[in-house]
């Protein structure tokens, strides 16, 4: 036998290989806001049909934009300044219809007393932070001395007179350090409300035009997970809770609080919020003041997903 011949179905099997089409690069963030999106994943058969990377939100953000990921979240104010290529995908987004318990102001002091002091931003994420900066400046009228550095609530206490906070560090702040400090608790997604009766969004789940113009079915049917990941997540919430309690340091009833404060919605009344704060902010802050939100249309059967603009 010749010992260079190829096993028998070497050859076949290498180009089947080469016809299999790899799985959709999607990003997943690692806070505990997104848990309920990505949870049901395992028990609707579909997480091992994705390639999933978790990062921070900032840093998802950025490999989406760059192309090291097909379909993701990404923050509100990076979405926004990137929309020309990105998909947004209807229904599906972390936000808040007021209280969002976790992206908040702690301050030693009332907000219309910060003119000229200190506040640290314990977050690289750009939403929150422009969030808090519009809020103080136009509802309170003051312009902070702003900084960064990491969201550790007891350092940036000795340094300034408030803090921004987002995710799990700001859970953590706002319902153990803080009361324990005597420390104010300011809710941005509460501000925001009060503000303009509009839901806030933090988050949206996006595509690559280039990618869903490659693989429109997939994309279809990575948004259709994400929904029913989603929707059992919250069917199921309790469980999801307890589950989630094993690992961290809030307790379940808490945590399901948390899950049901949340609004992953991503409908008319969101994007009505979502125009309003690019309107607000765009030109300070890169992007168009009307910037076109493009969405990706559900379609049915083998129907191509269509995009709608709004």
């Amino acid at each position: 036998m010749d010992s260079q011949a190829e096993p028998a179905g070497h050859a076949e099997n290498a180009a089947a290989d080469g016809d299999r089409r790899s799985r959709p690069r999607v990003g997943h963030i690692q806070f505990l806001n997104c848990l309920p999106l990505y949870w049901g994943l395992a028990r609707t058969g579909t997480l091992l049909d994705l390639e999933l990377t978790k990062d921070t939100p900032e840093k998802l953000s950025e490999q989406l934009v760059r192309g090291d990921l097909d379909i993701g979240p990404i923050t509100l104010v990076e979405y926004l300044r990137n929309a020309d290529g990105l998909v947004a995908f209807p229904d599906l987004a972390v936000g808040c219809d007021g209280p969002v318990m976790s992206c908040v102001i702690v301050s030693q002091a009332p907000l219309d007393k910060l003119d000229g002091a200190r506040v640290a931003l314990g977050s690289t994420s750009r939403t929150s932070v422009r969030l808090a900066q519009l809020l103080l400046a136009e509802q309170y009228g003051v312009t902070p001395d702003y900084y960064t550095c990491p969201p550790d609530l007891g350092v940036m206490m000795q340094e300034a007179e408030a803090a921004v906070l987002i995710g799990d560090a700001a859970l953590r702040a706002s319902l153990h350090d803080a009361p324990r400090l005597g420390l104010r608790v300011y809710d941005l997604g509460q501000m925001w409300k009060d503000w303009t009766g509009l839901p806030f969004v933090f988050a949206v789940w996006a595509a690559r035009k280039d990618y869903l113009e490659r693989e429109p079915r997939v994309v279809r049917k990575v948004h259709e997970a994400f929904l029913a990941s989603r929707d059992l997540s919250l069917d199921e919430v309790g469980k999801v809770a307890e589950q989630a309690s094993r690992w961290e340091v809030f307790d379940a009833k808490l945590l399901e609080r948390y899950f049901t404060t949340l609004d992953f919605r991503f409908g008319a009344e969101q994007l009505a919020g979502v125009r309003e704060f690019a309107r607000r902010t765009g030109p300070t802050t890169g992007f168009p003041a009307d910037v076109r939100v493009e969405l990706l249309g559900t379609g049915d059967g083998n129907e191509r997903p269509w995009v709608v603009s709004s």
